[in-house]
């Protein structure tokens, strides 16, 4: 049995939910909501400590035809940093459409609820033996922006 985390990455907040390779279901965790780059690393650093996940897995955003755009490419460097940061493998999810089929209100905040969807279709992915490998967390030389700030 080995334990997975997952996030849906946004600018401001960063959803989460944990579940193992044995019961296959997801469970959100409090999101994370720290200002600054170094807090959400260091509440994801606690988050990791705390419950020893073997496989990260993080939402990938696309438009609805499958094309990237800009967030699909801050989420694939989101990957790539929590790979490098702990050395653990980051696969991503497509998550086209998980916050809509939440169904939320207005102002509510859904982000670790998405990240159980993510986690729950990382695992339907694997039993029918569909999940991706984690170097696709790894972008492509073409996809890097020159203007990216960070």
């Amino acid at each position: 049995m080995s334990t997975v985390i997952a996030f849906d990455f946004g600018l401001k907040r960063i959803g989460v939910a944990v579940g193992n390779t044995l019961l296959r279901q997801a469970q959100p965790l409090p999101l994370i909501d720290e200002p600054t780059n170094d807090g959400k690393f260091k509440a994801i650093g606690a988050l990791l400590d705390a419950w020893q996940p073997d496989t990260l897995v993080v939402g990938l955003p696309l438009h609805p035809d499958g094309a990237e755009h800009e967030m699909t490419l801050r989420c694939r460097r989101f990957a790539n940093q929590l790979h490098g940061r702990y050395g653990l493998p980051a696969v991503l999810i497509d998550e086209r459409y998980t916050s809509a089929v939440l169904d939320a209100r207005r102002g509510e905040h859904i982000d670790s609820d998405a990240a159980a969807l993510i986690l729950q279709q990382y695992f339907d992915a694997s039993d029918a033996g569909n999940v991706p490998d984690s170097s696709d967390a790894q972008p492509s030389h073409h996809s890097r922006s020159s203007h990216d700030p960070s």
